[in-house]
């Protein structure tokens, strides 16, 4: 089985193709309907090829594999794309004819840290007395942090979150996608794998960060405000997070996508994988000169990166 999508657009995805799209529709071809397999609306790295672990595993995914390209063929789309997979399924599609992608997203990783302290303490002092700052200054306004999860999640709650929402999304991104009803089901489905983190002010929430509990991952994904204060929305996305991950034990922490202001915060350049199968021969030539440069320079990139890190151990950060 592979999560599969039949789509007109590219909203969503957050691997993106729309430069693909225009120039192959300028040339005269059609890139839409295309084939989408993923999570919808989720960057987060997952299996995407989904068979039993085994002895006959290979040929099942070799199997899915000619379904996806017969199901292209069948309602004449002109790609298929897998977003978000492991690398091991990465790799596999590379043996399967499928372009390469990288992309970069930054990740907490927890090295053993018992507390936040712990935490800062492998900082730099610099970085350290930054956060510090910036937790203080996030909360100066009288503001303070509830962390709801399980029964404790209200429709209350997520009208208050739905505000922040399409408040914060209309004006970042244009088209909050998110309708009202997903936060209720969610609250009913799977309260116990979500984490909201809710600041108020005056009596009232004023910004809330939705995060979801996997087994040794928090998933960060939206967030949102009604009133701006400085650094409130590192304290609720990022530093939050962190400090339930360690208490929880979990390994990770994914902050979403994007967001190069994360280094400072302690989140590390990580690398992202998709692969994509292209039918029109010149269409595919094309993209894959582009993917071979992009590798390349994303590759680049993280490495730079990963030199600003505010550990004392990386870069040139002081002790």
């Amino acid at each position: 089985m592979a999560p599969c999508y039949g789509k007109s657009h590219s909203l969503g995805e957050y691997v993106f193709d729309h430069g693909w799209a225009e120039a192959f529709e300028r040339a005269g071809g059609r890139y839409y309907p295309k084939l989408q397999v993923a999570v919808p609306f989720t960057p987060a790295t997952g299996r995407r090829l989904l068979v039993r672990p085994g002895p006959g595993a290979e040929t099942a995914r070799r199997g899915l594999v000619a379904g996806l390209r017969a199901l292209r063929r069948e309602i004449d789309a002109s790609s298929v794309h897998v977003t978000f997979l492991p690398q091991e399924e990465w790799h596999f599609l590379a043996e399967e004819g499928f372009l390469l992608r990288t992309d970069r997203q930054f990740h907490w990783a927890n090295e053993g840290y018992q507390t936040f302290e712990d935490f800062l303490a492998a900082l730099s002092a610099r970085k350290r007395k930054a956060i510090r700052r910036e937790r203080r200054d996030a909360l100066a306004a009288g503001i303070t942090v509830e962390l709801l999860t399980g029964s404790d999640l209200t429709e209350a709650h997520w009208d208050a979150f739905f505000a922040f929402y399409q408040d914060t999304g209309s004006r970042k991104w244009g088209r909050p996608y998110l309708p009202r009803a997903f936060f209720s089901l969610v609250g009913e489905r799977m309260a116990d794998r979500i984490l909201l983190v809710m600041a108020r002010r005056d009596g009232r929430y004023i910004a809330g960060a939705l995060n979801f509990i996997g087994e040794s991952t928090l998933y960060g994904r939206n967030w949102g405000a009604i009133e701006h204060h400085p650094f409130l929305h590192f304290e609720l996305c990022y530093y939050q997070a962190i400090d339930f991950a360690i208490r929880h034990g979990l390994a990770r922490v994914e902050a979403g996508a994007q967001g190069e202001h994360k280094l400072a915060r302690g989140y590390r350049p990580t690398l992202t994988y998709s692969a994509h199968d292209i039918a029109h021969p010149g269409l595919r030539r094309a993209v894959a000169d582009y993917l071979e440069r992009e590798r390349a320079a994303i590759a680049a990139e993280v490495e730079v990166l990963a030199e600003e890190l505010p550990y004392r151990h990386s870069g040139t950060g002081d002790a």
